[in-house]
């Protein structure tokens, strides 16, 4: 119960917050309407009782009363709309801003690669559109307790006895609660199956997928696994449901008994001349009225239930982001790397998992040098460049920075002096000149370092080849959209991660990989010749990512990573000499060209 006032209290100054005024016009309307129904009964009983007497003037007046009443209990809910639906709407648009801000807000991307989030965040999604009506819950509830102590009131002046039914009420709010408790451990447990199943749907009606769906004919295979899931889902849902509903009955069935009782007890003092036939009239309508109260607090109350669990699990969220955030930092980051960047004893092994991923890597990257780390698929490569760009922060041992700790270096200072291209790179369907220029928001708007950054990537071709050079809207989102093949986003996503002329630290992990190896030691070339350039400026290191060993040999220095453990280093020349891993494994790659 706390939990679900915290939320009401939170729900109501969001919506303060957001328009004062309008909050205020919502709440005395809905009030209006809530408490215009026990003022109706007790109109219908003047009516009742001036009809039986004969007194036609006092029965007019009672009459005109009565439709007062009932015109306010009709259209009070529909002004009160008017109010409301603007602010639950911005309610749901605020909600879903601080989702956005807690899924990008954080240093690292920790939680975001970590299937429990995955989970909790799936839920909350779905619980997000309860927001939208809970405002409206809130309100009537506030309302529906004036109304409700409104009727207790007149019940007892009826008889003292009928102040019982509020308490018979309290099964149905029991069994109520029980219910939708029920309902909420059924979706945390079908969470998983919900988002794989999500997933399967996404894979089977988008169009990246569906060319390799037909080649390889696992359509059926894909709608299999969708309708599985669903099934399995769904059944679990049902049988919650279920057992939700005949909590709810159970918790109804105690009211109705009750409610049969009371009304018998106002029939009996009327056939003994106690009391009057309006006060039948008005036991009979209270009675009802109170039932009907007593039904609409129940789903009121489940609602607002729903919106507490939606603010507990943001709260659980946050709490979890916010205990993966790295230490406080106290170092400003340099403007040029004098020294250069070293691993000191790193380990590295990904949260909730035994296996160590990086193990006593020591290492020395020169100021002003080009850096290549090669290995095999799944040797480590990529998690030294999360590390080296703060996604992660190492199990044991640090990096330094010119003798300086980075994790003492505030993130956002770091990040905004280097620069980098992944693989998995992403589809930014904005203008083509936007999609490279957010690698550098302070340039966003300006044409000519759009059109530099494509050429230090080599990439200058593409806006000739767009329809509307580089103004052309990209994505099949738009209706004017212009869908790419994929070496056109690529080369897009090398244009942005030139954006920055002279970063300390220019990342590209394997962002060339749809190339052939010729092209991309071609490309890497040029990167190499703009990474010296840049080594001279600022001491800026360039760290290159690849699997093709023959790729990367005008690199400075060359990391062999096998199995977590950094096994060579050195130029390309000596690394042949050695005869090692690195000599073996370039050998074996540059046949297959022969």
């Amino acid at each position: 119960m706390n939990e679900t006032l915290r939320s009401s209290y939170q729900l109501m100054r969001l919506s303060w917050e957001q328009n004062p005024v309008k909050t205020v016009i919502a709440l005395v309307l809905v009030m209006g309407n809530a408490v215009s129904a026990p003022l109706l009964a007790l109109a219908m009983k003047w009516l009742t009782d001036a009809a039986v007497a004969g007194d036609s003037g006092t029965a007019a007046i009672a009459g005109a009363v009565v439709a007062a009443f009932a015109l306010a209990l009709l259209t009070l809910g529909h002004f009160a709309h008017i109010a409301y639906f603007e602010l639950s709407e911005i309610n749901l648009l605020t909600m879903e801003q601080r989702l956005i801000a807690l899924a990008n807000g954080s240093a690292g991307i920790e939680h975001q690669e970590r299937p429990e989030y995955a989970d909790k965040a799936t839920v909350l999604e779905q619980e997000l559109q309860q927001v939208q009506d809970g405002f409206y819950a809130l309100l009537a509830l506030s309302s529906l307790a004036v109304a409700i102590a409104m009727t207790g009131v007149l019940l007892a002046l009826l008889n003292p006895v009928l102040l019982l039914l509020p308490l018979v009420a309290i099964p149905p709010l029991v069994a109520g609660r029980r219910a939708q408790l029920t309902l909420d451990r059924a979706r945390e447990q079908t969470a998983q199956d919900t988002r794989l199943a999500q997933h399967f749907f996404r894979l089977a009606t988008a169009a990246g997928p569906a060319k390799e769906l037909r080649v390889f004919r696992i359509q059926d295979e894909v709608r299999r696994r969708h309708a599985e899931l669903w099934e399995r889902t769904t059944r679990r849902l049902w049988r919650a449901h279920l057992r939700a509903m005949l909590l709810r009955t159970a918790g109804q069935l105690v009211f109705a008994a009750g409610y049969v009782a009371g009304v018998l007890i106002v029939v009996n003092d009327a056939i003994g001349g106690r009391r009057s036939v309006g006060d039948v009239v008005l036991a009979i309508t209270l009675a009802a009225q109170v039932n009907q109260q007593v039904a609409a607090a129940v789903s009121l109350l489940n609602d607002l239930q729903r919106i507490a669990r939606a603010f507990a699990r943001f709260d659980e969220l946050e709490e979890y982001v916010r205990a993966r955030e790295p230490r406080a930092a106290d170092l400003a980051a340099p403007s040029r790397i004098q020294d250069g960047i070293r691993f000191e004893n790193l380990a590295f092994r990904y949260p909730g998992t035994e296996r160590m991923v990086l193990e006593g890597v020591d290492l020395f990257l020169p100021a002003g040098s080009t850096v290549a780390i090669v290995g095999e698929n799944g040797a480590g490569k990529s998690t030294l460049v999360k590390l080296l760009c703060r996604f992660y922060e190492p199990t044991a041992g640090r990096i330094v920075v010119d003798g300086a700790d980075l994790g003492r270096i505030p993130v956002t200072e770091w990040r905004s002096r280097i620069a980098s291209g992944f693989q998995d790179f992403f589809r930014f369907e904005l203008l083509a000149r936007r999609t490279v220029g957010v690698g550098d928001l302070a340039h966003l708007e300006e044409v000519p370092a759009v059109e530099a950054a494509l050429e230090r990537a080599r990439a200058g071709d593409i806006a000739t080849r767009l329809p509307h050079g580089l103004e052309t809207q990209l994505g099949k989102t738009y209706t004017d959209g212009v869908e790419l093949s994929g070496g056109q986003w690529q080369k897009l996503a090398l244009g942005r991660a030139m954006m920055r002329e002279v970063p300390l630290l220019l990342v590209l992990d394997e962002p060339t990989s749809a190339l052939d190896a010729e092209a991309e030691h071609a490309l890497f070339e040029r990167y190499a010749e703009g990474a010296r350039r840049v080594g001279q400026a600022t001491g800026g290191i360039t760290v290159l990512v690849s699997h093709r060993f023959s790729t990367v040999r005008m690199a400075d220095l060359i990391i062999v990573v096998a199995e977590g453990k950094v096994v060579e280093a050195g130029p390309h020349a000596a690394l042949l000499r050695n005869g090692g891993l690195y000599s073996e494994l370039y050998q074996l790659q540059a046949s297959a060209y022969e």
